[in-house]
This record gives structure tokens, C-alpha cells and sequence, in this order.
């Protein structure tokens, strides 16, 4: 895979100055689906505007055989759409079912979900949310592929479809053309994702402040797995967290951290680990590419004074830091998400 692979393609598909429609989308209702997240692709990619306020996405929601469903929640969902709104799908979303418990066991899909699954055009983007990720692998399209599903179901998961890279330690996995989340909230990062992914940072954050949420939590930050409450009598680090993405551009050390949070290495270490789900030095890291890559699409500062920002000190290390998280440099990167920019600085 080259470096921009993945990126560019999406992003200049969808920016592309002759563009004459939104992107489509079709949300794939299955019997027993949970509301709340049949209900996110609607929200967060209906949130999503160009700068004039048009629409980005046309986003409906279609079950198999065209027919209603009953949700799990007591009530039936009508479709606006039947199968076909697959075959003209860009991006083709499947919210989890809870009444399919045969895919638990790694049994096969009911005819009419393989018949509408096979209508779906080569090169469409695949998404699952939480255990809609069974769906996906029971047709076989994450064979040998890197995903993730709620982490109280990986093990199940990993036993029906052993050819399947499971993941449960993030939030969402970007395999390009298919991707995966686990349970709800991560639904919506991975929407928000997609739509800073074909349209950057702006037009992200424009939906995350409409929807009331975060506008970034990065796919490899670890799910809320469920482990040992912290002792609430013992001093928190999210002042320490807030007081670090304000100094992000200047050296900081993990003695500086524990410092400014008053304890110890050791105790300042595993309390952030506890309230976090990963070390200070990844979450400093994250946070830092986060600032480099929202400089790179905001901007036309050089690599250099974005490395110096973001608090990498050079450009050679930003890159080696882009390349190892996301595959690319930051000339690659600026050119998939800030088309504005033509300078072509550094790399």
C-alpha cells in the first residue's frame, strides 16, 4: 500500500470540484437492531455541511427484503428503502442486531441479509457499529482483516471467525474500504472519523458541535473496558491533561507531568493509565498528531514550524511519528485534506 492510499482516493472523490451529488449512504436495519444506534449515521452524517450549508451525505436507512423490522426496544422500524438503496450506495453502514444469535455461534447469514449483502457495487465502503462487525465477517469480508467489535464480546467473536484480526483494545479500526467500531459512543467517533476522513477537520467538527460531542477520539484509544474504579480520595490528572494540551509545542517531560499533578512517576503513571486506558507518553503522542494534523489542514505553515508546534521539534520527527500512526507523511497528508494548499513544503 502506498502511503496515500486510503486517504487521497476517498478525499478527492468527494472534493472534487465537478461533484454534483452528496455522498450516499445506506444504513442497513436488521430484526432486533437497538435504536440508539440505527439512529447514528442519521444523526452525525446528516450533521455534516459544506461550507455554503448543503448537505455532504444522503444517508437511508433500507432493510433486507424491504419489509419492516422489529428494533429491540418494542417497536418496528419502516424502511424508507428496500435492498436496491445497497446497490447505489458510496457506504454501506450495519448497526448491530441482537436477534441473529446463530452469527454468536459463526452460522450463516439468513438468505435475504446474503442477497441484499451481494447487491452491494465492488469498491463500496463498508461499515460496521458494535456487533454489526458479525454481520460483516459472516459474509466473509473481514477475512484477514484487522477489526474490532464490543470488548465483552471479542472473545466470542475471535472463536466464530478465527480469520478475522480482532482488536478489542480501540475504539475503531480504518481498514480503507472497510471499517469497524465497538460499542455505541465509538458508533459515533467512527462517523465523525469518516467525515474528517472524505471532508477534514472542519466540516468534523462543524457535526461533532451540532451533535453536543466530542469532535476526536482517536480509533486506537483504548475502549472503556471495564476494570477497577480509581479511589476517588486520590488526585485526578485531567488538570494535568488540560494544563499539557496548552503547552503541547513545548517539551514535557513525565517528570514534568507528575509534577504538575503533584505525585509521584509511579502513582502519576497508573492513575492516568486508570482514567485514560493508555500511558501519558501515547496520550501526549495522540494529542500531539492531533494538533499537527488539524496545522496541516488549517494551514500553510511548513512541516517544520508544524513539527515545532505540535511539539515534535523537527519535521524528521513528525514524520517518522505520521508514518508510524497513519501510514503517511505530512506532505501526503496536506495534500489529501488541505487542497488549498499547493505549496508542496518539505515532506
Amino acid at each position: 500500500m502506498t502511503e496515500t492510499q486510503g486517504i487521497e482516493t476517498d478525499a478527492e472523490r468527494d472534493r472534487a470540484p465537478g461533484a454534483s451529488r452528496a455522498h450516499r449512504i445506506a444504513v442497513l436495519a436488521l430484526p432486533g437492531v437497538p435504536p440508539f444506534e440505527l439512529g447514528i449515521p442519521s444523526r452525525v452524517f446528516g450533521s455534516a455541511l459544506d461550507a455554503d450549508g448543503r448537505p455532504l451525505y444522503d444517508v437511508t436507512v433500507c432493510t433486507a427484503d424491504g419489509a419492516p423490522v422489529p428494533s429491540d426496544a418494542g417497536f418496528t422500524v419502516h424502511p424508507a428503502e428496500g435492498p436496491e438503496a445497497l446497490t447505489r450506495a458510496d457506504t454501506v453502514i450495519i448497526p448491530p442486531t441482537h436477534a441473529m444469535p446463530e452469527l454468536g455461534r459463526g452460522g450463516p447469514l439468513p438468505p435475504e441479509v446474503t442477497a441484499a449483502l451481494a447487491g452491494i457495487r465492488p469498491g463500496t465502503r463498508l461499515v460496521s457499529i458494535c456487533t454489526g462487525s458479525y454481520v460483516l465477517a459472516a459474509a466473509g469480508l473481514l477475512d484477514g482483516r484487522p477489526a474490532t467489535t464490543h470488548w465483552n464480546l471479542a472473545p466470542q467473536f475471535r472463536r466464530a471467525y478465527p480469520r478475522v484480526k480482532v482488536d478489542e483494545d480501540v475504539l475503531f479500526v480504518d481498514d480503507g474500504d472497510v471499517l469497524t467500531s465497538a460499542g455505541v459512543a465509538a458508533g459515533v467517533d467512527l462517523c465523525l472519523h469518516l467525515i474528517r476522513r472524505d471532508h477534514g477537520a472542519a466540516a468534523a467538527n462543524r457535526a461533532a458541535r451540532m451533535c453536543v460531542v466530542p469532535p476526536w477520539r482517536d480509533g486506537g484509544q483504548a475502549q472503556f473496558i471495564d476494570r477497577p474504579v480509581p479511589e476517588p480520595t486520590l488526585a485526578g490528572t485531567s488538570a494535568t491533561r488540560a494544563w499539557a494540551m496548552e503547552h503541547l509545542g513545548e517539551p514535557l517531560s513525565l517528570a514534568q507531568l507528575a509534577a504538575h499533578a503533584r505525585m509521584s512517576l509511579r502513582s502519576f503513571t497508573r492513575r492516568f493509565r486508570d482514567e485514560v486506558g493508555m500511558t501519558p507518553v501515547q496520550w501526549l503522542t495522540a494529542q500531539r498528531l492531533e494538533l499537527a494534523k488539524q496545522l496541516l489542514e488549517t494551514t500553510d505553515l511548513t512541516i517544520d514550524l508544524v513539527a515545532h508546534r505540535a511539539g515534535f521539534g523537527s519535521a524528521n520527527s513528525l514524520r517518522a511519528h505520521m508514518r508510524t500512526a497513519f501510514g503517511t507523511s505530512p506532505a501526503a497528508y496536506r495534500r489529501a485534506f488541505n487542497p488549498r494548499s499547493d505549496r508542496g513544503i518539505g515532506g
